[in-house]
């Protein structure tokens, strides 16, 4: 892959949507086809400017997000319909808003906790689209901007409700202009987790959460009521995020003993995501306060420093932490938390 290459990451993986693509209820398995056949469209589709319109433009300001937030009206035309730009009064339109706040918060802890402007360091714009499809039931990165479903009301509600979904597939685009992982098998994996990590630092930064109050949940808020589940992923014990009759049970590991190994999903992107999560969340239970402050900002030199290569394996990405940690703090609780996190998820640092 070459630098910065955009590619398609969405919050619901494949795999779940093909389990729901099978369900006896015709309304969930119909939705859920459709929103695959939408995914497998979007994979090879690039934002183009509308007709009569100018591309957008960097901020002249910089340290300042400049955030767009577009209707498609329930179509696939990307970018859709402007409905709100930077500093502009919110809408009457709940799902705007809560996109362009996400947009907002997400720039907030780049830029206040890691002095990163905007998801590149140097001020791009960001772009999202909502109201996508029909009934559409999920969320993406497309390598240029977000994109949210409105959810089948069966399944998922509004995309945009939880804001670590926003900051997860934004931080998509953060891995994109840094370390760049290529998305198959363990750096697949790593660039997943890498946005459930930055995804949920940005809820916990918006919320003013420590690492013990924290819910570690990814995507809390999305399933509608009647599912048996608190959300897609759980960094504080993957594979209990759901058990539901038509879900079917959350298949992440969160050891290497249970690592899976498949040829859908990308090799398994999203499930084994599970692995690196956890080690995170213990890091950062284990030193306590504010997870952005050491935890966060460890990961955050493993990302920015050029180090890692885009086929990185866990056990290179756990190495990294631990000379990150080393760098930044020297030989002090951050690196014996960072080491004991590792060992806890069978990843060796050495």
């Amino acid at each position: 892959m070459t630098p910065h290459t955009p590619v398609f990451c969405s919050i619901v993986p494949p795999h779940l949507l093909e389990h729901l693509a099978r369900s006896s209820n015709p309304a969930v398995a119909a939705t859920a086809r459709r929103t695959l056949v939408a995914d497998a469209s979007a994979r090879t589709f690039r934002v183009l400017p509308l007709p009569g319109t100018a591309p957008t433009l960097a901020p002249a300001e910089t340290g300042r997000p400049h955030r767009t937030v577009h209707d498609c009206e329930r179509g696939t035309v990307l970018p859709g319909v402007k409905v709100r730009g930077e500093g502009e009064e919110a809408t009457g339109d709940a799902t705007v808003n809560r996109a362009y706040a996400g947009l907002g918060a997400t720039f907030d802890l780049f830029m206040n906790a890691f002095g990163h402007d905007s998801i590149d360091g140097s001020g791009l714009p960001l772009i999202a689209s909502v109201h996508y499809d029909e009934n559409y039931g999920n969320a993406f990165w497309n390598g240029e901007q977000m994109v949210f479903g409105d959810g089948d009301d069966e399944i998922f509600l509004d995309f945009t409700l939880p804001v670590d979904v926003i900051g997860h597939e934004l931080a998509h685009g953060f891995t994109q202009y840094s370390a760049n992982l290529e998305y198959f098998s363990q750096s697949g994996a790593l660039n997943e987790s890498v946005s459930d990590v930055f995804g949920s630092l940005v809820k916990q930064y918006a919320l003013g959460q420590t690492a013990e109050q924290a819910d570690w949940l990814i995507g809390e808020g999305l399933f509608h009521p009647n599912v048996e589940g608190t959300a897609l992923r759980s960094m504080k014990a993957p594979g209990t995020a759901y058990d539901d009759d038509v879900l079917g049970k959350d298949p992440q590991p969160g050891h290497m003993d249970d690592y899976v190994r498949t040829g859908r999903d990308n090799g398994g992107v999203h499930i084994n995501s599970g692995i690196p999560n956890h080690a995170f969340y213990l890091a950062a239970t284990e030193l306590g306060g504010n997870a952005w402050e050491r935890a966060g900002r460890i990961w955050y030199d493993v990302m920015t420093g050029g180090t890692l290569t885009p086929e990185a394996r866990f056990s290179e990405f756990a190495a990294a932490t631990v000379a990150a940690a080393k760098a930044r703090y020297g030989d002090g609780e951050e690196i014996q938390a960072v080491l004991k996190a590792w060992a806890a998820v069978g990843v060796p640092t050495d």
